[in-house]
């Protein structure tokens, strides 16, 4: 059998678009409304943690010895695309929807930006073990859930702003992996000194280069 990468994109691409649809329909007359009034209550501040944990993952994870598809240089890069892609059409999305969000705070609410962000990492992590740790490779959409899932209880979202939030997400990185943009852009191939360690913490995402 032949196999066709485009075919097997185009595949990938039904989960994450079906997410946005059904996320982008529950917009539509009072039913989230009905299912927030459900969604039990809590008042933590763990989903700022929760929606960089699966990028720490994955550093971690390559700290540790288990092999990845890529470089830790290649990752960072296709994690800052796909992150590129990803934020500024959620907030795009914001400013065009203009949803309040459930708590009533001037921040507008659709799509969910923490959600996103979980699901972005855990989608580079996830093609990034998919094929030599696959536990570890699914390991971060339990986290990324469960941060959509804090969204919710925190009464920050509704149910479609997080719906919405995973599939750009999910989508977004995985057009990454699928064009590979800036593949033989490597800057510190020839350099053997070179090291360089993720920064990651509530808020910021970078990057710590040693000569």
């Amino acid at each position: 059998m032949i196999h066709n990468p485009k075919s097997t994109f185009l595949k990938q691409q039904i989960l994450p678009v079906s997410i946005i649809t059904v996320g982008a329909l529950l917009n539509i007359g009072d039913i989230k409304y009905t299912i927030q009034e459900k969604i039990p209550n809590t008042n933590t501040s763990i989903d700022d943690i929760l929606e960089y944990t699966p990028m720490a993952q994955m550093y971690l994870y390559d700290a540790f010895g288990f092999k990845p598809k890529n470089t830790v240089w290649d990752q960072t890069k296709y994690l800052a695309l796909a992150q590129l892609i990803s934020a500024p059409t959620v907030q795009l999305l914001k400013g065009i929807t203009k949803v309040p969000r459930p708590e009533g705070s001037d921040n507008f609410s659709f799509p969910s930006g923490h959600t996103a962000n979980a699901f972005t990492g855990a989608t580079v992590l996830y093609h990034e073990f998919k094929d030599t740790e696959p536990l570890l490779a699914w390991s971060g959409y339990l986290v990324a859930t469960a941060t959509g899932a804090f969204r919710l209880t925190n009464n920050a979202h509704w149910l479609p702003d997080v719906l919405v939030g995973a599939g750009i997400g999910i989508l977004s990185a995985n057009i990454v992996y699928y064009f590979e943009p800036l593949k033989s852009w490597q800057p510190f191939k020839k350099n053997k000194d070179l090291a360089f360690t993720p920064l990651i913490s509530p808020g910021t995402v970078g990057v710590h280069v040693r000569f």
